[in-house]
């Protein structure tokens, strides 16, 4: 990366796309993050509403669908839906769009440790999306995302080449997450201890512990799973002398911190957004930098919940619903001292507040229904149902995805120099988050009266319920699309930004909006924590 022009900043000082393609700036990778993994979003979203239309009705002749023309073709929108939600939006999305940008702003470094590894990552991410695209949309796969055995190995869908493909995309989510240890450890700025470390920093840096460790068990999981469909080795299928429960442990050993991947850093937004836009210093700033460590340190031991009806140990089943509720500690800490930060604050109730508030709310009944789900009783009888499908979007959706739009309202200005229109993005905000409790709160409803989960049709008592969640669906599409104006016209007509228009305390608003390609003219020296407002 070569120095730029004085004045210049980091979108002007190289010119020309291949620019883009071969930059070596954390910055430019961002961008190139947000424009993929948004893309990505695009086409999962359009599965979901194409799911959504077709439960709109139940079909009364058999083997008829409203949209699909059977169950098969339903199944696989259901898993494209999946698939791409999870591994190429939710998962990548704060730390690869997000935490490739601030991270190394926020601590005072010139950029990440490993600036090619880096961009390493985010061609492996695109290389994998593309082979999943193409077998998603040249061929059949209809596991849904979990490709649970022995079905995936005994199906004649195209099941080698999608584990493949997110294989390839673990190998970015583990150089991501390698890149931000040796980054928070090594390139810190003078003076910036751990302890002074802005809470976005402590959330992507506990989330790269996860990614370097997890990762690689769903890898290896999915190699074993592609060899005994090509080779016939006998691993996962009883046919072949295999344990499919043996999958489910390998499987949701990763996937189960793979939650924590996508909403530890979610938390760490929303520390930053709620102390900004309350004007006061977070409250409890130790305990919610541990926090986040513990809630990483746990998310190992809980795997073991998505299969109390899978024939383990009562002993076992009772020790994971213990540990699975242990969670829930270090998770309230947080909640706790988001609330008493903005205990007597001067809230302001811009955009990117909204959506810190939103997150609170529905990660709230997100991490409640977690405790239902983590009691055994109660479990049995909602597992594999709507209920679950509900409480897995109430904290992965609502939470994650309410995090990514108020941070990157938040963090707009700073990456792009311009304001945007702050009714529409608050008119978006309104959209998104009526329209998804309008979409999963209906769910948890169907779930409690037996309606399974995946299933192509149901019976008419759950129509009336059916249809209030498909016209909530259509409201979240609708926000969607006015954030998009929104951030189209920021960019096009936005009014230039001063170098720190929310009047925040983090390193990364003491330089230019954009930021020169080093990030600061000069090494900044840090003398006192975040978050100290007067």
């Amino acid at each position: 990366m070569g120095h730029s022009a004085h004045g210049d900043n980091y979108i002007t000082a190289e010119k020309g796309l291949m620019s883009w393609f071969t930059t070596l700036d954390h910055k430019r990778i961002g961008i190139l993050y947000f424009v993929s993994v948004m893309s990505f979003f695009l086409i999962g979203g359009i599965a979901a509403l194409l799911l959504r239309a077709e439960l709109f009705s139940y079909n009364a002749a058999p083997n008829v669908g409203e949209i699909f023309k059977n169950g098969d073709v339903y199944n696989q929108v259901l898993t494209y839906h999946g698939a791409i939600m999870v591994f190429m939006v939710i998962i990548p999305g704060i730390p690869a769009i997000l935490g490739n940008f601030f991270l190394p702003l926020q601590i005072g470094a010139k950029d990440v440790a490993f600036p090619k590894l880096n961009l390493l990552s985010w061609y492996c991410l695109m290389a994998g999306a593309a082979l999943a695209v193409t077998t998603m949309f040249t061929t059949r796969i209809d596991t849904g995302w979990t490709f649970y055995t022995p079905y995936s190995i005994r199906t004649q869908t195209a099941v080698s080449m999608m584990v493949v493909a997110a294989f390839i995309m673990g190998m970015s989510s583990i150089l991501t997450g390698l890149n931000f240890i040796v980054t928070v450890h090594k390139l810190r700025a003078p003076g910036m201890t751990m302890h002074r470390m802005p809470l976005f920093v402590w959330a992507l840096y506990s989330t790269a512990i996860i990614q370097v460790l997890a990762t690689p068990v769903l890898a290896i999981t999915l190699l074993l799973l592609a060899a005994e469909r090509t080779f016939g080795v006998g691993i996962f299928d009883p046919k072949l002398g295999g344990d499919p429960v043996l999958f489910q442990h390998f499987f949701w050993f990763y996937s189960h911190p793979a939650v924590y991947i996508m909403i530890l850093p979610a938390m760490g937004i929303v520390s930053e957004l709620i102390s900004t836009f309350s004007r006061k210093v977070i409250f409890g700033y130790t305990a919610i930098a541990y926090s986040s460590l513990g809630i990483a340190a746990v998310s190992f031991f809980v795997w073991g919940h998505h299969m109390y009806v899978s024939g383990q140990s009562e002993l076992a089943g009772t020790v994971f619903s213990f540990l699975t509720m242990l969670v829930g500690v270090p998770t309230a800490i947080k909640m706790f001292n988001w609330i008493a930060t903005m205990y007597k604050g001067s809230i302001q109730f811009a955009s990117p507040m909204l959506y810190a508030m939103g997150f609170i709310f529905l990660f709230a009944i997100g991490g409640v229904t977690g405790i239902i789900l983590a009691t055994l009783a109660l479990d049995v009888h909602f597992h594999d149902t709507y209920f679950v499908v509900a409480h897995f979007h109430y904290v992965m959706v609502g939470g994650t995805l309410m995090a990514i739009m108020g941070g990157f309202y938040y963090w707009f200005p700073k990456m792009f120099g311009k304001m945007y229109n702050e009714f529409a993005a608050q008119l978006s905000f309104v959209f998104i988050f009526i329209g998804f409790n309008v979409t999963f709160f209906p769910q948890f409803i169907l779930g409690s009266m037996g309606m399974p989960r995946r299933y192509f049709d149901y019976i008419p008592a759950y129509q009336p319920l059916n249809r209030i969640s498909t016209v909530g669906s259509w409201l979240i599409a609708i926000g969607f699309l006015i954030a998009l104006y929104t951030i189209i016209d920021g960019l096009i007509n936005g009014k230039k930004a001063p170098n720190n228009p929310w009047g925040a305390k983090t390193l990364e608003w003491q330089t230019t909006s954009p930021p020169p390609v080093l990030n600061f003219d000069h090494e900044p020296v840090v003398t006192a924590g975040p978050y100290e407002y007067k």
